[in-house]
């Protein structure tokens, strides 16, 4: 945990993906200081007509490299978000020639009784996370 949704413009190769699920995953683990294998990725392509993302009237131009990143985890601090954000923008343009400009994020926060990594048992709850 976090969940991270991606929803990005159809035509990146597997090796493309890979490289921004795993760029992604490291600005992860230096913002939230979560486990390696703390990961839950899911990317979501689209035609680019089913992609509207403008800017919101701050000038910020746009190419069919945007990334939408939807991030669902458990309350965050301001200054971890931040960090995410700064560092996911430069692992993106490192990594993957994605710029600054075409990466959108969100944040949902939810509490540890709305999550169950399998068995039927919410880990939070019972400590065994």
């Amino acid at each position: 945990m976090p969940l991270i949704r991606f929803d990005i413009i159809e035509g990146r190769t597997d090796a493309e993906i890979t490289a921004l699920l795993d760029a992604a995953h490291r600005a992860v683990l230096i913002a939230f200081a979560v486990p390696e294998r703390d990961r839950y990725q899911i990317v979501t392509e689209h035609k680019p007509s089913r992609v509207i993302a403008q800017d919101t009237g701050l000038g910020i131009e746009r190419t069919r490299n945007v990334v939408v990143v939807s991030v669902v985890s458990r309350a965050r601090s301001q200054a971890s978000k931040q960090v995410f954000y700064a560092e996911l923008c430069r692992e993106l343009q490192e990594a993957c020639n994605v710029e600054p400009s075409d990466v959108i994020v969100s944040f949902t926060s939810n509490s540890d009784d709305d999550w169950s990594f399998g068995n039927g048992v919410a880990q939070y709850l019972t400590g065994d996370l």
